[in-house]
């Protein structure tokens, strides 16, 4: 390929990236266990990205694309990655001036909180977290995520519910360590029938979408 014609390519990868650019590189972080294995991932799926650019014909489709290439390097990485189960509060959650005053106890607890659901997520396996942040935060109907998983629409179904059952017990002991240590963990810490959190801006999950396929 020429060199102009490797900068058009680079033009139109960044004009396709641009607007699911941030969306994409947070769902690069949920998929892993920390902000920088994330940002790793994203960056290698966008190296990937722009090799096979050439092969998508249909624009229109770069979303999805885009994607499966993501699920694709993240599983590649995964095989050759030794994951850790648990990380420190400083690798789960991104740094950044804490706001002061009422804000600032507010942006505290959210904090808090989305490091707590971001060690709910490092728990479960690998399929089960994609299907998750695919589904519940990136808003992929369960016939997407189960074209870009590469598996059935039963499979994908048993996976959200296999992880929403880890997470409700991962926060029901957590509510039970919380009360044999005298206090609550804190808000949303141990439901049974959902996990609803409240997060600050690109950190953890909101509450489940509710699935007309009958999940």
């Amino acid at each position: 390929m020429m060199k102009k014609d490797v900068d058009d390519e680079r033009r139109r990868f960044l004009r396709l990236l641009g607007p699911i650019h941030d969306r994409a590189r947070l769902t690069a972080r949920r998929l892993c266990r920390s902000p920088a294995d994330g940002d790793d991932l994203f960056q290698d799926a966008m190296l990937r990205a722009l090799e096979q650019l050439p092969t998508l014909r249909d624009e229109t489709r770069f979303r999805s694309w885009f994607y499966a290439v993501l699920l694709s390097v993240h599983r590649a990485r995964s095989r050759r990655v030794f994951w850790r189960r648990w990380f420190s509060l400083d690798e789960l959650i991104t740094g950044g001036e804490e706001p002061a005053g009422e804000d600032g106890g507010r942006w505290e607890e959210a904090r808090v909180e989305a490091a707590r659901m971001a060690r709910a997520l490092a728990g479960l396996p690998a399929v089960q977290r994609e299907a998750v942040v695919l589904f519940e935060v990136e808003g992929f109907s369960i016939e997407e995520v189960a074209n870009l998983q590469g598996a059935s629409v039963v499979a994908v179904k048993t996976r959200l519910v296999r992880a929403r059952e880890r997470l409700r017990r991962h926060y029901q002991a957590l509510e039970e360590e919380g009360e044999r240590g005298g206090g609550r963990i804190g808000a949303g810490a141990g439901r049974p029938a959902q996990v609803a959190l409240a997060t600050p801006p690109e950190s953890g999950l909101g509450a489940p979408r509710k699935e007309k396929e009958g999940l």
